[in-house]
């Protein structure tokens, strides 16, 4: 990044110029850059991570402020905030393909829900996923996993979401876009509130039209 004087023959200049440069002010300086659009990755392994951050981040949000200080010794272990300490140990579990807990530490002896039904029904360009329960018990979520062949591992690096299922004995979700004639197969887990596991569930397929 260099820094201009007069850019433009002015004393100042902001923005982009024809999609190739980028004039700025920083720190009392003037400066140009090349332009560059920013990336939005999306293979299957970020994919994973994105869907289980969102999660951790909306069921943040539902919690009480008495439930949310359960984080608060984490946190200041840390140095930082209660959401961030939540946040980072439940990913921290993740990766190493254990399900996030609901309070710190993740003690793992609950009793999870009963094995769930997954019924997957074709769409345009899209396939939507029916998610049936017979019993709640102490339920905190549910990921969805998906792989282009049948007969795979649920793993982090093939689940494209996670859906809060706290209460209700059916959920649905719509996994889009996806491409016409590619059969997808689907798994999904359970995970309780201290981040015990269900048994996966049965495959189910469908191939959008």
């Amino acid at each position: 990044m260099a820094t201009v004087k007069g850019p433009l023959f002015s004393l100042d200049a902001r923005g982009q110029v024809g999609g190739a440069v980028v004039f700025g002010y920083w720190k009392g300086r003037n400066y140009v850059r090349r332009h560059a659009v920013p990336s939005n990755p999306q293979s299957v392994s970020q994919v994973g991570m994105r869907v289980m951050l969102k999660f951790l981040s909306q069921i943040w949000q539902s919690r009480s402020e008495a439930q949310q200080s359960d984080w608060a010794d984490l946190a200041a272990q840390k140095n930082i905030s209660p959401f961030n300490a939540m946040v980072g140990y439940n990913m921290a579990r993740w990766r190493n393909m254990l399900y996030p807990a609901l309070l710190y530490p993740a003690t793992e002896d609950d009793d999870v829900g009963t094995l769930p039904t997954l019924v997957a029904t074709a769409g345009t360009r899209q396939i939507t996923l029916t998610i049936g329960l017979t019993a709640i018990e102490q339920n905190y979520g549910a990921v969805i996993f998906r792989n282009p062949t049948t007969t795979f591992t649920p793993s982090w690096n093939n689940a494209v979401q996670v859906l809060r299922f706290e209460s209700g004995t059916e959920k649905t979700w719509i996994d889009t876009p996806l491409a016409v004639g590619v059969e997808q197969f689907y798994m999904m887990v359970l995970f309780s509130k201290t981040g015990v596991p269900s048994a996966a569930s049965a495959e189910d397929s469908a191939t959008p039209t």
